[in-house]
């Protein structure tokens, strides 16, 4: 390899450690119906927030609570994913076709 693309490599994986950086060190949170989640870039669950009027009247409302918290979760993930793959796609699209190099 010549100096200039292995600079040129050097930039590329300085860049991608500071997205992976970024997106870790971002916050994300969504709420569903009386849930709130608030979960970290490396898909830490932080916070679980109800509202303050929700009451449990019978099992099912522990259970529609139970499905809220994990479709709020799951919400969460998929925005981590979407700036992962915003960030970080072009980087694995060049990496992918330089396989040989590696």
């Amino acid at each position: 390899m010549n100096q200039q693309l292995i600079r040129k490599v050097q930039k590329m994986q300085q860049e991608m450690m500071a997205a992976q950086k970024e997106i870790e060190e971002s916050v994300f949170s969504k709420k569903t119906g009386v849930v709130t989640v608030t979960v970290t870039g490396t898909k830490e669950v932080k916070e679980v927030a109800i509202d303050e009027d929700f009451t449990i009247e019978g099992p099912e409302d522990l259970e529609m609570l139970g499905d809220m918290i994990v479709a709020a979760c799951n919400l969460a993930y998929k925005d981590i994913e979407k700036m992962t793959e915003e960030k970080l796609g072009k980087y694995q699209a060049l990496l992918g076709g330089m396989g040989s190099f590696f």
